[in-house]
């Protein structure tokens, strides 16, 4: 069984509109959140063993204070190019790249093509939107990330910070 949980960068800041998109980082809110998310994951027994990010700071900083709340070392998160602002079917590809020792993978990336990949992956829901740092968690029947597209899958849960 691998385990794969979809997480959308926390909130980011506005604050400077001239910004380029990628350098965005984030507000308070997503500062706060990342941490709470993290822990929400511990107590479901949910932590992962790679963490695989887009390059973009505010994906890259939400990963990185996750993976501290794991105890998960920041230097080994990959970053992963094709993952800022990419369609749902850029995550099957980056998916299939995965080592199969492991398990449990998290991959931080962005809206729309997280919450559209989220809903390729299941029928049992339909979500209109990933908010940021929601997390949407799923299982796939298979020992090869090379055939997690067509494994039979389970969906799991689905969590973001206003969900009480």
């Amino acid at each position: 069984m691998k385990t794969l949980l979809l997480i959308r960068h926390a909130k980011s800041s506005w604050t400077n509109p001239d910004m380029d998109d990628f350098d965005r980082p984030l507000n308070k809110r997503g500062k706060q959140n990342a941490p709470e998310m993290a822990q929400r994951l511990v107590s479901r027994g949910m932590v992962p063993e790679l963490i695989i990010a887009s390059p973009a700071k505010r994906a890259r900083t939400t990963a990185k204070i996750m993976a501290e709340e794991w105890h998960y070392p920041k230097q080994a998160i990959l970053l992963e190019e094709e993952l800022y602002l990419c369609y749902a079917s850029t995550f099957l590809k980056v998916i299939t790249k995965i080592d199969d020792d492991f398990n449990a993978v998290a991959i931080f990336a962005h809206n729309p093509g997280i919450t559209d990949f989220a809903n390729y992956l299941t029928e049992e829901i339909r979500i209109d939107n990933v908010p940021t740092t929601g997390i949407f968690a799923i299982q796939a029947d298979t020992d090869s990330w090379k055939d997690f597209d067509l494994a039979r899958k389970k969906f799991l849960f689905f969590d973001y910070p206003r969900n009480n």
